[in-house]
């Protein structure tokens, strides 16, 4: 793994690429984050369709790699579902056209770019190298803030430097456009960081993606620069999800070659043997480790579990098909946390329903298993499979389509890869294993 790669951009879609990553320190400074994803999803999404439709006509940097890659058509489909599905809630529950205008620009910064940025990374000839060496110049800049970031609550800073003027474009709430050194867990009354991203567990699946991408870089510094960054993030962050990602994204997608070999067979049924010996101290030993796991915060997994119950009530209750349209207050019961949030599936199911439930989960499982099957035979399956491993995580406590503005690199990697195997089939070209 050791020397470089070229990671001078070879169009202007690459450059504009490797810009955005590398001003992403900066920009968070300036509270832009959140309007710089969506714009770049849709200029270079624009970009795409319009490489596809010139063909060769088009500057030959930026001609198409060929036709849409069928998941990548799924996540288009899937995401125009959504988008119906918003209408027909907002229909069903009379919220007004005010409101409908409302959720539809917000379903153009979110949900939209969960297909646009696969999109573009299909179409578009962006390669992997200018992903991965970005995402190793944001590490740079994370560690080189670091010893500030950590000083801030001993040295008297204040938690929130300010927010920028421009929440007045709209979303989801002012975090996503303030600046901060870093914030006081209300539980245990200590600080936490969350880095560029609007709260900390979010910074935690970060910094896991950090590391799906240092792992393939190529140039032992810029690889040890992006591993300590991501690990920084998500030990700093204090998430325990972050710690879970940590061992599952990066781990699991090299162990699945293994499901290729003859002795890992031998060995599973040993050990599934052993079970009869050992199984219940293992059980005992696992419960015991969810248990400690949802202890380590207790009062945050009581409201989420809490939230998701009131959730699924009332979307079998209350609309089943098409959802309610939009998140609602909740009550104190669940700290006023909206009905519909901190977990993407029970969301999907209160706000839009089982249609965008399913609008969501047939490309996600498509995806993933279009990752997995290529981790089994190549390493280049390592990549796309953990960012997606990654998002899986990140589903069940966030609401992943207000977090999509920054998880847009991995996006287009799957993209990238959902064109690598569409040219596997189209021309049968056969795997190197790694």
């Amino acid at each position: 793994m050791s020397g470089s790669a070229d990671t001078t951009p070879a169009n202007p879609a690459e450059a504009l690429i490797l810009k955005t990553l590398c001003w992403t320190w900066p920009l968070y400074f300036l509270g832009a984050l959140y309007v710089v994803g969506p714009v770049l999803a849709w200029v270079l999404g624009g970009l795409a369709a319009l490489s596809l439709y010139l063909g060769p006509a088009i500057r030959p940097d930026l001609r198409a790699r060929g036709k849409v890659p069928p998941v990548v058509l799924a996540w288009i489909a899937g995401m125009a579902v959504m988008l119906v599905a918003l209408w027909v809630g907002h229909l069903d529950w009379g919220l007004g056209l005010k409101q409908t205008i409302k959720s539809t620009i917000g379903w153009a910064k979110g949900w939209a770019l969960l297909a646009l940025f696969p999109f573009i990374g299909a179409v578009l000839p962006i390669r992997r190298e200018i992903l991965i060496r970005g995402q190793c110049i944001i590490g740079l800049w994370t560690l080189l803030l670091l010893p500030v970031l950590l000083a801030a609550p001993y040295a008297g800073m204040p938690e929130r430097i300010f927010t920028s003027p421009l929440k007045a474009v709209g979303g989801p709430g002012p975090e996503y456009f303030s600046v901060y050194f870093f914030t006081w867990d209300p539980a245990s009354w200590t600080p936490r960081w969350q880095f560029y991203a609007p709260w900390s567990p979010f910074a935690a699946l970060l910094g896991v993606v950090q590391v799906c991408f240092a792992l393939e870089e190529r140039n032992i510094r810029w690889r040890t620069i992006g591993l300590a960054a991501g690990a920084a993030m998500i030990l700093f962050s204090k998430s325990r999800m972050g710690l879970v990602g940590l061992v599952a994204c990066t781990v699991g997608p090299r162990l699945l070659p293994l499901v290729l070999r003859g002795w890992a067979w031998t060995a599973l049924a040993a050990a599934t043997a052993s079970l009869a010996v050992f199984g219940t101290a293992l059980a005992q030993a696992v419960k015991d480790a969810v248990a400690a796991f949802k202890g380590a915060r207790a009062d945050s997994t009581r409201v989420r579990e809490t939230l998701q119950r009131i959730a699924g009530e009332r979307w079998q209750n209350e609309a089943y098909w098409f959802g309610h349209g939009t998140v609602q207050p909740g009550a104190h019961l669940v700290e006023y946390m909206p009905i519909g949030s901190h977990h993407t599936w029970w969301g999907l199911l209160f706000v839009k329903g089982l249609v965008g439930f399913l609008a969501m989960l047939v490309p996600m499982t498509w995806q993933i298993l279009l990752a997995a099957a290529d981790a089994a035979r190549s390493r280049r399956g390592y990549l796309p499979l953990g960012i997606a491993m990654t998002m899986v995580l990140l589903s069940f406590g966030e609401n992943i389509e207000i977090e999509a503005y920054m998880l847009w690199p991995g996006l287009i990697v799957l993209g990238i890869h959902a064109s690598e195997r569409a040219d596997d089939l189209r021309y049968d070209i056969p795997q190197n294993a790694g």
